[in-house]
């Protein structure tokens, strides 16, 4: 199988195009929500889906709207993991979880996860978020579909530490980014939000017909 087809059917990221009505449903209240360290997750262990819940806030902070874990998107995240991703994605995405959070640990001098501070994370964000040349893009990619082939075909593999790292921080910030702009108040109070559309206007101007804001439908 041509590598690229095959990475495309295992799908590296989380695959959240394909989350189910009562998954999207996760998001659609922020109302009382307890704190996110009592929160007790579905798939993941405690320590990570604390630690998982501060980087979505990390990546999505409040400001004059709410932050990712104020619209759900942490428990969305691990119901995801828990009841939609095919096996083999889920160990993927799980290594690579835990090589990021080990850096997070080692960087930050901190024993367990659970006490990690936003000022922990936020460096290795920046390390692993930050833009990077073609060329360099192009070995990572070129890296995960030959660990990813591996994997299919029974053998052994062995994906660089840093570039899982790189791998996960994008996955996540994508797939949180997706899920907050699905949920109930940033759909409704944020982006241009119109329930039952009107006429069609194929060649309006945006700031004209939604104020400049994306649509949420």
């Amino acid at each position: 199988m041509e590598r690229r087809s095959a990475l495309k059917n295992m799908g590296l990221a989380f695959g959240y195009a394909v989350a189910t009505p009562t998954l999207l449903s996760l998001l659609q209240s922020c109302k009382n929500k307890p704190a996110y360290a009592e929160w007790t997750p579905s798939f993941l262990d405690k320590e990570h889906g604390y630690a998982m819940a501060q980087t979505l806030d990390v990546i999505l902070p409040k400001t004059d709207t709410p932050s990712a874990t104020e619209v759900k998107v942490h428990v969305f995240i691990d119901a995801y993991l828990d009841e939609v991703m095919p096996l083999d994605q889920r160990d993927f995405v799980m290594m690579k979880m835990n090589k990021f959070y080990d850096k997070v640990l080692a960087d930050s001098g901190k024993e367990t996860l659970m006490d990690i501070e936003a000022a922990d994370i936020e460096p290795a964000l920046q390390t692993y978020l930050k833009k990077r040349t073609k060329e360099e893009e192009e070995a990572h990619m070129e890296a995960i579909m030959s660990y990813m082939q591996a994997i299919m075909q029974g053998g052994e593999a062995v994906l660089d530490d840093e570039i899982a790292r790189i791998s996960f921080a994008s996955d996540l910030r994508d797939l949180a980014t997706w899920a907050y702009k699905n949920s109930e108040y940033v759909g409704e109070e944020v982006l241009a939000y119109l329930p039952i559309p009107g006429e069609y206007v194929p060649c309006g101007d945006l700031e004209t017909l939604s104020g400049g804001k994306a649509w949420s439908l």
